[in-house]
């Protein structure tokens, strides 16, 4: 299924932004890749304009003409239900004069009317009523001309819906090769199904987007960041450890951290902290789901936490609990993030209840973990402006080199290297390509 970061496989970089040494064995990214507006449009366009991004999950709008708004990639959207039960995805912009069209953050409705004019659409786009249709030409062609712009693509795998603003270009099972079946690891853990918990947790960082990937992707961090949960979670009686933990190249910019010392699993590994009667539902689950997927497999799916990243923009924490994030970046120093908890259907009220304060109390806002981070990725952005401009030697560099000579060995790519990064990295460099003549000012 996955490929293992254990191997020296030199691939070919697309801007001087990466600096990859095999000789040396050093690895650095060049720090105004967070930094510069030039690069963040050169993302914004060669990235986000042009590859299958995450635009929300199915269960979001569950319910015919069910809707909800979203900004992608700067670009304001309407996820909707349609009055026959399609998914549809829509520019946020009514075709009369542009006026934002959808202005609540969700809804139900048969019909979007805009305020400004009146001009009234169906949830499948087609255009309803216009006053005073009399003073246009109302025929089909006209008609045609003030649909919806709907995206050009939309896809989902396992309920996950992913949008592509470009008319072509690879499938989203081509985009996300062997990242597919991690998505569908996470909704095999229940046979009545998963579904993202309405509400949605949203906050701001000022850091680059790039950095939230690195900062999920990090093993090494875990420690020393996050030195309280470690104490909390020794003093409950489980038992903490970076052994046999893995980060996976999946492709495409895809990677994946496997972790099997760092935190029980609701549902599917118990931890003190828990309870007993947590203790016995999981038992129970985990039987269910060995006579449903076979031993195998449910052990695969349910022996250890992944934290799963879809470039450019889908995070899935499958720690504890099973959180959805999504990336927004907003310029290149500020990064907008939303957050939804996926949860089996039937789950009851006191595991639910459980659940959602066990995710709190580390992946959520006011968390364990998730204000280290963000302090964490705002403090380099912070500090890389000390090195803006200083291009002695690498002093304006980033260094990811951690676990090179492992790749060089053949060894398995641990956790706790940086190989994740790097993978995120090369990809990065390919997708983007140089900008404003960087090639130039290459002083490698």
């Amino acid at each position: 299924m996955t490929q293992s970061i254990t191997q020296h496989v030199p691939e070919r970089l697309g801007n001087v932004f990466v600096r990859e040494d095999w000789d040396n064995l050093t690895f650095r990214v060049d720090r105004e890749a967070y930094r510069s507006a030039e690069v963040f449009a050169a993302e914004r366009e060669r990235v986000w304009m042009k590859t299958w991004v995450y635009l929300g999950h199915e269960t979001e709008i569950p319910r015919n003409n069910d809707y909800r708004v979203r900004v992608i990639a700067g670009k304001p959207l309407i996820f909707v239900r349609d009055n026959e039960g399609k998914i549809r995805v829509f520019l946020n912009s009514c075709p009369h004069r542009g006026t934002t069209l959808c202005r609540e953050a969700e809804g139900n409705s048969r019909h979007l009317q805009c305020f400004y004019h009146a001009w009234t659409f169906t949830t499948s786009g087609e255009i309803a009523a216009i006053p005073g249709e009399d003073a246009y030409d109302f025929s089909r062609d006209f008609r045609d001309s003030v649909k919806l712009r709907a995206v050009p693509r939309v896809d989902s795998h396992e309920g996950f819906v992913f949008i592509s603003f470009a008319e072509e270009g690879p499938s989203l099972e081509e985009h996300l090769g062997a990242a597919a079946d991690v998505i569908s690891m996470a909704t095999e853990q229940s046979a009545a199904g998963m579904v993202a918990l309405p509400g949605i947790q949203r906050y701001g960082i000022k850091g680059n987007w790039k950095l939230a990937v690195e900062n999920a992707m990090d093993g090494y961090h875990f420690a020393p960041t996050h030195n309280t949960f470690v104490g909390y979670l020794r003093e409950t009686g489980f038992h903490v450890t970076d052994d046999d933990q893995y980060g996976y190249n999946l492709g495409n910019g895809h990677s994946m951290l496997v972790l099997t010392g760092h935190n029980g699993r609701l549902g599917m590994l118990w931890e003190p902290r828990f309870g007993e009667e947590e203790k016995e539902r999981t038992r129970k689950t985990r039987e269910e789901m060995a006579a449903r997927l076979g031993r195998e497999r449910a052990d695969t799916v349910g022996d250890a936490s992944r934290i799963l990243f879809v470039f450019p923009n889908l995070l899935l924490f499958d720690l504890e609990a099973l959180t959805i994030r999504q990336l927004e970046p907003l310029a290149a120093g500020e990064t907008d993030v939303r957050a939804w908890q996926y949860v089996p259907t039937d789950e009851s009220d006191q595991a639910r209840e459980i659940r959602l304060r066990t995710m709190a109390s580390f992946v959520g806002p006011g968390g364990l973990a998730t204000p280290d981070d963000i302090e964490a990725y705002e403090a380099v952005q912070r500090g890389i402006v000390a090195t803006a401009g200083d291009r002695r030697g690498i002093n304006d560099y980033s260094d990811m080199s951690r676990g090179m000579i492992s790749e060089v060995r053949g060894e398995k790519g641990r956790s706790i290297d940086e190989g994740q990064m790097r993978t995120f990295w090369r990809h990065w460099s390919r997708a983007v390509g140089e900008v404003n003549g960087s090639a130039e000012e290459d002083q490698s």
